[in-house]
Order: C-alpha cells, then sequence, then structure tokens
C-alpha cells in the first residue's frame, strides 16, 4: 500500500505543516490512545487459550491496517501500543473504578484540547478530521513517520512531510 499511503499521508500533511502542531499531536494521540484502552482493559476474554483485554482485540484491525499501510512505520506503532496497553492496564489494575473514569476523561479532554490547540493556534485551520474522517487512522502514521524521519531513517517520506520554508506563502 505504498503508494496509496504516501497519496494519503500528503493530503493529511497540508493540515500538519507546523511544528509545534505536530508537537501538539504527538501529546494528543498518545493521550487520547491510552484514555480509550483505559477502561477496555478491565474486560479480560478468552482468545486462543489467553486471557486478553477488549482493548487489544478492538485494537488489532487498526493495528493491522497500520502494518499494512507501511510495515515499518506500523511495528512502531505496535511497540508505543504495547507501552500504552500496559500503562493503562496498571493505571486500571490499581486505581478504583470511578478514578479509572476520572483518569479516562482527563486523558480524552487533554487528548482532544492538544488536538484543537495544536490546529487552532499554530496551524490556524480545522482540523482536517472533519473533511476527511479517515485522517482519524493516518495521525499515528504521520507522528510515526516524523519521529522515523527524525532518527534519519524513511528518507523517502521526508519530503512528504517536510515543514514549509519559514518565508514562503502558505495557504493559512
Amino acid at each position: 500500500m505504498g503508494g496509496f499511503f504516501q497519496r494519503q499521508l500528503a493530503v493529511y500533511v497540508e493540515y500538519h505543516r507546523d511544528p509545534r502542531n505536530t508537537a501538539m499531536h504527538v501529546v494528543g494521540i498518545l493521550l487520547l490512545f491510552t484514555g480509550a484502552v483505559l477502561p477496555l482493559t478491565l474486560v479480560r476474554l478468552p482468545l486462543f487459550g489467553f486471557d486478553v483485554s477488549l482493548a487489544v482485540i478492538l485494537a488489532l484491525p487498526v493495528l493491522i491496517y497500520w502494518l499494512l499501510l507501511d510495515v515499518a512505520l506500523g511495528i512502531g506503532i505496535l511497540a508505543v501500543s504495547i507501552v500504552l496497553f500496559s500503562i493503562a492496564t496498571s493505571i486500571a489494575a490499581h486505581v478504583s473504578i470511578a478514578t479509572m473514569w476520572a483518569i479516562f476523561a482527563a486523558l480524552v479532554v487533554l487528548g482532544l484540547a492538544a488536538q484543537t490547540i495544536g490546529h487552532k493556534v499554530f496551524e490556524g485551520r480545522e482540523a482536517s478530521l472533519f473533511t476527511f474522517p479517515s485522517h482519524l487512522l493516518l495521525g499515528p502514521m504521520f507522528v510515526m513517520a516524523k519521529l522515523f524521519i527524525a532518527l534519519g531513517f524513511r528518507r523517502d517520506l521526508a519530503a512528504i512531510l517536510a515543514p514549509l520554508p519559514t518565508n514562503s506563502l502558505s495557504t493559512r
């Protein structure tokens, strides 16, 4: 899906040119993912002889989709997801149900706030999600691609994700 993914990413990046917005997306995506899976870690189901949380079961199709879009980035997201699943599971295991729901609400509100601030303040435009709902699934790929590029990998994506020069005319 390389060509498809790169075309999708090229559209996505037009709404995410400002590095401060990218930073807000890193924070927002991590908070939203952790918040979303937090209550789902409490529900355990048997799967192929293992006790698996509903969070993992529901995330599997999306994780597979990300792997299909780009194997290397998908593996990176899978690794981060395992860490976030572990954090959510640990939180849920050590707090009361009421506290878990309060943490869930705080993570979701803070995650959405980070994304909104990134778009409104730093990009000066609405989030791409309202025009392209599929961008909900591209955010983590975008963030992972930025990380890979910063680490010196994925030069093939660097040109697509490059920030606008400071002296260029922007569409903002």
